[in-house]
């Protein structure tokens, strides 16, 4: 068991409201008719992309932080009376650990990064329920593969590039030879999907009509 990726469970599913958030931040502007203002204001799509970017990750990172913080603090005090004790060789989970530190500060980026991800998205979907429907689909729907998989090596396969199953390798503190990928490789995975989905929302904006 590894204390930290125990504490850090809530990241797994509160990566969904990040990602509806996110996608809500543009789709709703394609909606309502608002981009045309916006696009009328500043001419400079890939400006309107990037402000938007901004904007949606900021207050992402201020409550990942806040979030992972106060899980970890949650972890410390409620595992050791569950069993996780120094003298079963679990440590009190503290951020002056770099393996717990590492993972406290993935977690952050994790959520970023699908907040980006989830942007890209919906900017070349546009619409909403279909934009929320791609990136939990693309989210949940490795694991879901992998664990009925019947090859170990195809499960190894989609864990590695899955976006959710290679980014939440960042939260692991031990096995760290078992994984898919190393912590920050999982984290590479998940960045390259978010780059992917950011150009191919600029792509949409650029060249569609609003």
């Amino acid at each position: 068991m590894d204390p930290a990726k125990l504490s850090l469970t809530g990241v797994e599913f509160g990566q969904a409201v990040v990602a509806i958030v996110a996608v809500l931040a543009i789709s709703t502007e394609y909606t309502t008719g608002m981009i045309r203002s916006t696009l009328t204001a500043m001419p400079r799509r890939a400006a309107v992309l990037a402000a938007k970017a901004a904007v949606t990750t900021g207050p992402v990172l201020a409550a990942a932080a806040v979030a992972v913080a106060g899980s970890l603090l949650a972890g410390r005090l409620i595992l050791p009376g569950h069993g996780f004790t120094a003298a079963r060789g679990f440590p009190l989970l503290s951020l002056a650990d770099g393996p717990v530190l590492r993972a406290a500060a993935g977690s952050v980026l994790y959520l970023a990064l699908i907040a980006l991800f989830s942007l890209g998205v919906a900017t070349a979907v546009r619409e909403p329920a279909v934009a929320i429907g791609t990136v939990l689909g693309l989210l949940y729907l490795f694991p879901i593969v992998a664990a009925v998989a019947a090859s170990p090596d195809w499960q190894r396969h989609l864990e590695q590039i899955g976006p959710m199953t290679a980014g939440l390798d960042i939260e692991a503190t031990t096995g760290l030879r078992g994984l898919p990928l190393s912590p920050w490789a999982g984290l590479g995975v998940l960045a390259a999907w978010t780059a992917a989905a950011l150009l191919a929302g600029g792509l949409a904006l650029r060249l569609r009509d609003a």
